[in-house]
Parts: structure tokens; sequence; C-alpha cells
């Protein structure tokens, strides 16, 4: 009897610490696990932060101006485009209003981003614009032979006022944000107002990007968090959470050639450690077969996967492939939104309403293998649960993908484009 007792000791006490190691795996929260992800890949996360969803068009370039207005040593701008238009123009004019108080005036965008716009900046424009005092230049100017912007695009989008204030998301600087458009009506997007040394960060990356550019060598610390107070920004959007002015926030940044891999890794990251729940928005979801893969395993465990994109777009061939791979993921278990009140261009994400990000990049080749890129990681519950209270709202506006509603929704004709669509994913 003794013998056995031992040899039963002896196996307990083999076995207890791969039950133990067991044990603080499944404990392991996932805001835990995707902050070492990140930090693995070189992110720095700050804890002193303010963060503000700015929910629309609307809301974002009324914070916005307000900000600019009270500008008193640097604006920063690096946006994908500026659309030739009215909204852009009265953001220029406050600009230029600044310049002439003094206030150092520096703004960057993408040549392809600009071309590809239907109401593009043109040579006079930036003309004009220089003789007013603001220094603008584009991103990798676009050049015989044309192959230039074939790849890396510039498709971030970053204000950073005297080195307080920051603000990043979705949106370019663009009219339609607040009135729509005849193709697909309202345009649902997310931005934020960032204020904490996360701004610094996103600083940085202008800054180094300002330097490739120009070929200046811009730096100081005048440009960065700690040099002045911010107190004098007012009547700005305020955070009200309980976590205002301590939340965690990790600035994710994709260079080519530098840190390729990095929204690959954050986005497989975040779906693999989810116990309970993600739910993503963005507007052009075609995934890598490894994030596609990951979101079945994600089902196959337990986990509530909800995606909702627009039911139109902007752009075509694109939406066509989305809806096809969507379709293939409603199969595998994930619940599949398409939203109806105009076209929805968020790109966010939350998980286990414990951390959500924000950002630039879209879930597709072009963003996740090619452009340049940036999202916020923003390690908070009260953010998270505010997302997701968003995404159940938007949820009323759409409809549930399902085999009926697919065949309804999607003619014999487009399930073949959307087929087609699929095979060029690897190539656009």
């Amino acid at each position: 009897m003794k013998f056995r007792v031992q040899i039963a000791v002896i196996i307990l006490m083999l076995f207890l610490p791969v039950v133990t190691r067991a044990e603080n795996i499944v404990s392991t929260s996932s805001d835990s696990v995707i902050v070492d992800v990140l930090r693995q890949q070189g992110v720095n996360f700050t804890n002193n932060n303010e963060l503000v969803l700015l929910k629309s068009g609307r809301e974002k370039f009324e914070d916005l101006k307000k900000a600019l207005r009270q500008a008193k040593h640097s604006i920063h701008m690096e946006y994908f485009n500026f659309r030739n238009d009215t909204l852009a123009f009265a953001i220029f004019d406050i600009m230029a209003e600044k310049a002439k108080e003094g206030v150092e005036v520096r703004a960057l965008f993408d040549s392809f981003g600009n071309s590809s716009n239907n109401r593009p900046l043109k040579n006079k424009h930036l003309r004009e614009l220089r003789s007013r005092g603001i220094q603008i230049y584009e991103y990798d100017p676009i050049k015989f032979p044309f192959i230039n912007h074939v790849f890396c695009r510039d498709h971030r989008k970053i204000v950073v006022i005297d080195g307080k204030v920051a603000y990043t998301g979705g949106m370019n600087i663009a009219e339609y944000y607040i009135t729509g458009t005849e193709v697909v009506g309202e345009w649902r997007d997310t931005h934020c107002r960032i204020e904490g040394s996360a701004v610094d960060d996103l600083q940085k990356i202008f800054i180094r990007t300002w330097n490739k550019v120009t070929g200046e060598n811009l730096h100081g610390s005048q440009y960065y968090y700690g040099c002045y107070k911010a107190d004098y920004f007012k009547n700005l959007k305020p955070d009200t959470s309980a976590t205002a002015g301590h939340k965690m926030l990790g600035i994710v940044n994709r260079v080519p050639h530098t840190t390729n891999k990095i929204m690959r890794q954050f986005y497989l990251g975040a779906i693999n450690a989810a116990k309970d729940s993600i739910k993503i928005i963005n507007p052009y979801i075609t995934f890598t077969p490894a994030l596609r893969k990951a979101l079945a395993n994600a089902v196959k465990r337990g986990v509530k996967v909800e995606i909702l994109v627009g039911a139109t777009s902007d752009i075509p061939l694109t939406p066509d492939a989305m809806y096809y791979i969507l379709h293939k993921l409603m199969k595998k278990g994930c619940t599949i939104w398409l939203y109806e009140k105009g076209f929805h261009h968020s790109k966010i994400m939350a998980v286990d309403g414990k951390f959500c990000t924000v950002g630039s990049c879209n879930l597709d080749t072009r963003s996740l293998k090619w452009d340049l890129e940036e999202n916020v990681a923003i390690i908070d519950s009260c953010v998270t649960h505010e997302m997701e209270r968003d995404f159940i709202a938007d949820k009323q506006h759409s409809f549930l993908m399902t085999p009926e509603s697919w065949d309804k929704f999607r003619t014999p004709w487009k399930k073949f484009v959307g087929w087609f669509g699929h095979l060029l994913i690897p190539f656009v």
C-alpha cells in the first residue's frame, strides 16, 4: 500500500509542473499577451496617456481645428492625401495663420494618394501654400517610369501639435467624411486624439519621415512632450473615463524593410490571445492566410468572432474579394455583419473587452505587407468597452450574413468576380 502511495506521489510531482504551467497559460490575460508580443517587436508602451475616440468626420475635424488654432510652437501633419476641397483649405487657412504667428508648420502627403484622389492638390496649390508659410512636401513623388509607387505608399494619418496633442486613425483630410458621397452615401469612420507620452512616438514617426523626404535634420527636445505644459489646450473633447491620464498605449508603426511584419504580428497575436470575443471593423478585409486560419481557430476555441464591413464600397474588385473571403469565414463560424448606413471606413478591433486598436492599417495585403502604416494599441478596458458599444450600435444598421442573405446580396456574376478577385489578393 505504501509503495502505491509513493508511486502516486512521484507521478503527481512529475506532472505538477506541467499542470501549473498550463494553468498559468490559461490564466494569462489577452491584454498581457499582446503587450508581450508587441514589446518583442520593439513597441514602446507608456502609461500616462489620455485618449478620446472621435467617431465621425464632423467630430474629428471640429476638434482638430480647435487644437490647431491653439498651437504655439509646431504643427506637423502626415496624411495619405489632402483632398482639394473646402475642408482642406479651411484647415490650410488655420495653418497659414499660425505660420504668420511664428508657428513651425509642416505637412506631408503621399504622391500616389494625392494622384488617386479625384480632387488632388496641384502644383499651383502647393506653391500657394508654401508662399503662405506652410512647408508641404510629397512622399515619393511619382515619376517616369511610374513604378516607384507600385509598392510602398505612406498610408498613415498623423497630426502632432506642439508635441503635446496628437490625432490618428482612419480619416484623411476630405470633406466627404462630413458630407458623404453620391456613390456610397454617409462615411462612417473612427479617429482618436491622444495626450501623453505616446505623442512622442507619433512625433518620432513624423520627424523620421520628414527628414527622409526633405533631406533635413529636424530634431530637438522642443518637439516632444516634456518640453512645454499642455494645459493651454482648451475646449477639446475631454477624456472623462476612469482611466483618464493613466491609459496604456503603444504605437505600432510599420516601416518597409524595417518592421515589415509588425502589423501581421500584432493582429495575429491579438487573435491568438483572445479568450472571449473579437470584434473587427475594416473597409478592405482580405486578411493573410495565417490570419484567416487564426480566426477559424479562435472560433474553435469558443471565441465569438464578429466582423463588420460596409455593404457598399468606394473602390472596385477588392470588396468583391473581401465578400468572398468573409463568406468562407462565415462557414467556419465567424459572424459577419454588412453595414448599410453608408460606407464604414473605420480600421478598428476590440478583444475580450480588454484592449483595442484604431489606426490607418487596412486588413489587406497592401497595408499588411507593403505600405507605411500606424496603429495605436490601446490597453484599456474603458476605451475598449466604448468601442464595443459602438460596434453594437453599428450592428443595428447592418444585416447578418447567412446562406440566405448571401444569395440575395451576391448575384452569380458577383460571386464569380469575388472568386476571381481573391486569386489576385497576393498582388494587390
